[in-house]
């Protein structure tokens, strides 16, 4: 990191290189006053420097940046997961069991009219609307789970079980 920035500043220093030594010319005693003689600008070298400099930059940073988006999109399944699982906790609690897998999530948002249908249900419901993964898909509920209780989860980035990386399933047995 301390190279980088070692970097940054060379090249802003070559970028915006002033020269404050005086130059006397004698030789052109007419020469206005306020205008150096000699080199103005910046030579071919130096801007080719800034060019490296500033491409060596990229090639660095880049990468960290590019893997960003898959990372923020996984952190908000995760913070998505957890507030559904509370909803469906707090269900629970006031209804004595989870919702059944045919009633799913949308029972947290509306009493449900499918069996068994629940006696103390909240009048304001258990969240106020019903998440989609990042990638627009609505999460999955399982109710008895094969990981617990019950499952919440995201079928990743392709929709389909399984899978690497970003297209790897996230439940909230992996939080």
């Amino acid at each position: 990191m301390a190279r980088c920035w070692f970097m940054i500043c060379l090249a802003f220093y070559i970028f915006l290189r002033i020269d404050f030594t005086m130059k006397i010319n004698t030789s052109h005693p007419m020469s206005k006053p306020g205008k150096p003689d000699g080199e103005a600008g910046f030579s071919l070298l130096e801007l080719m420097v800034v060019v490296v400099i500033m491409s060596i930059l990229a090639l660095v940073v880049m990468p960290r940046i590019i893997d960003r988006p898959d990372q923020a999109r996984v952190a908000r399944v995760q913070s998505d997961l957890a507030v559904l699982s509370g909803a469906v906790k707090l269900y629970k609690l006031d209804n004595f069991r989870y919702p059944s897998t045919e009633q799913g999530l949308l029972a947290l948002r509306e009493a449900p009219t499918i069996a068994p249908v629940p006696q103390n249900y909240a009048s304001n419901g258990y969240i106020d609307r019903l998440p989609q993964d990042p990638w627009g898909n609505s999460y999955q509920y399982l109710q008895p789970g094969i990981h617990g209780e019950f499952d919440i989860f995201t079928l990743g980035a392709d929709g389909v079980s399984g899978g690497d990386g970003v297209d790897a399933d996230i439940g909230s047995w992996s939080e």
